[in-house]
């Protein structure tokens, strides 16, 4: 019925910036060295596509590295289970059966699960062409025709520029750029970039290409329409509310963690990131974490955190002394990027009682805004009971109502009830677990 599980001296989950990093260092030493995602090839949603067509100098070195390593990439498949230490259950994305599910076991695992969008709901947020900034960045990379689109771009952070950006360099007619934080926490930010001279060129430059988008600050979207799609958008800036025609409404109110992993192996969680030592050793044995799962700060944070925990995962902890004082200066930029964009209270407001909270069960903030907790709407009105199983609404409601999630269970992801059986009977025949050899 089955081979034996594949086994690797290091197993990274996540084939985005920290991942590559992690697996190239790992490499190093000789270990065997797995590395999975659930996308076809490596690059995660920072580098999507410059596996074939790099455009930055950053990732096509580092993708060269790979591709001169000794690393096995296990595409499209991704973490459904922990049976426990060192056994993971795995399945192909888009499968419909059980066939092709697998064991994997590692010595040393190495979590880069990255983030996900903070998607904030308000009246219209879940008509056709409203989406995230990250997610229609990665559509035109995939081939969405933007040409002549109209477009604005809206939320906080840095990525909101690189976005438009990159709408704009593919033809987009960016019309607005919205941002919620107020100008004079931007300002402090810009001036605390005079000691970052690289990330200044890189504001400066976009800035440049940007020059004729107007740029609001402390403004963001509160109510989006049309018939079938959007074609409307209303702002607001202070007491000043107007509306603004667009094709698309790109909106990034931040990015989540996902942890859903991580919290499901038992490590340890702070404020809603993986805590880990200077070795990015985490609170489980044998389990490092690396990148945006450990706080928000950037691809070249990520990268190094990748090394140090590639490295540490092969006991050569000595070779992460020269990356220290470069993470904890990242550190200090990461900390930085959380205070200036922090959320503002007026946007607990922005869904009135019919907006839709948990789109996959069609739940309204009228029916979830006078329960307690998380789990008691759960049972009450099913919210984040649908196959993102809370990834979105969770998060929202956790900013809208201070909820937190009471616990992740298995699967990690959905998956076919050929696969929870087959995962099932493997904790107590570990050795029957796989459908096809290792590939």
């Amino acid at each position: 019925m089955a081979s034996r599980p594949a086994h690797f001296d290091v197993l990274i989950i996540g084939a985005g910036p920290a991942g590559i990093a992690a697996a190239c260092c790992a490499s190093e030493s000789g270990a065997r060295v797995g590395l999975l995602d659930n996308n076809p090839q490596i690059g995660g949603q920072i580098w999507r596509g410059e596996s074939q067509h790099p455009s930055h100098i950053e990732a096509r070195e580092w993708l060269q590295k790979f591709a001169s390593a000794k690393i096995e990439f296990l595409a499209s498949t991704e973490v459904i289970d922990h049976l426990e230490p060192g056994r993971l259950v795995v399945q192909s994305v888009g499968m419909q059966s059980g066939d092709d599910v697998r064991e994997l076991t590692y010595r040393n695992l190495i979590l880069c699960t990255g983030a996900r969008e903070l998607f904030l709901p308000f009246p219209g947020w879940t008509l056709p062409n409203v989406m995230g900034a990250g997610g229609l960045q990665a559509l035109v990379k995939s081939g969405l025709p933007i040409a002549d689109k109209k477009v604005i771009v809206a939320g906080t952070g840095p990525l909101l520029l690189a976005v438009a950006a990159h709408l704009r360099e593919h033809g987009a007619e960016v019309r607005l750029i919205a941002e919620q934080a107020p100008r004079h926490r931007l300002a402090r930010f810009a001036l605390s970039l005079a000691f970052e001279r690289a990330k200044l060129a890189q504001a400066f430059a976009i800035r440049r290409q940007l020059s004729s988008v107007p740029y609001k600050t402390s403004c963001w979207p509160i109510r989006a329409t049309g018939e079938g799609k959007l074609e409307t958008v209303f702002l607001r800036t202070g007491a000043h509310t107007w509306q603004e025609s667009c094709d698309y409404l790109a909106c990034g109110f931040h990015l989540v963690p996902n942890t859903e992993l991580a919290a499901l192996i038992g490590c340890e969680l702070r404020g809603g990131f993986v805590q880990v030592d200077d070795s990015q050793r985490t609170s489980i044995a044998g389990v490092f974490a690396a990148g945006e799962l450990t706080g928000i700060g950037g691809v070249e944070a990520s990268i190094g955190e990748g090394q140090i925990a590639g490295y540490a995962a092969t006991d050569r902890s000595g070779s992460t002394a020269s990356l220290l004082p470069q993470k904890q200066r990242l550190d200090h930029f990461a900390s930085l990027l959380k205070r200036t964009f922090a959320l503002r209270d007026e946007l607990r407001s922005l869904p009135d009682s019919e907006t839709l909270v948990c789109r996959c069960e069609d739940v309204k903030f009228a029916r979830i805004r006078n329960h307690s907790s998380w789990r008691d709407s759960k049972l009450h009105t099913r919210c984040g009971m649908g196959p993102c199983q809370g990834r979105i609404c969770g998060a929202a409601t956790e900013f809208l109502l201070g909820w937190r999630a009471d616990s992740v269970r298995p699967p990690v992801f959905a998956a076919p009830v050929q696969v929870l059986a087959i995962a099932g009977s493997s904790q107590s025949q570990p050795d029957l677990v796989s459908h096809e050899e290792f590939r």
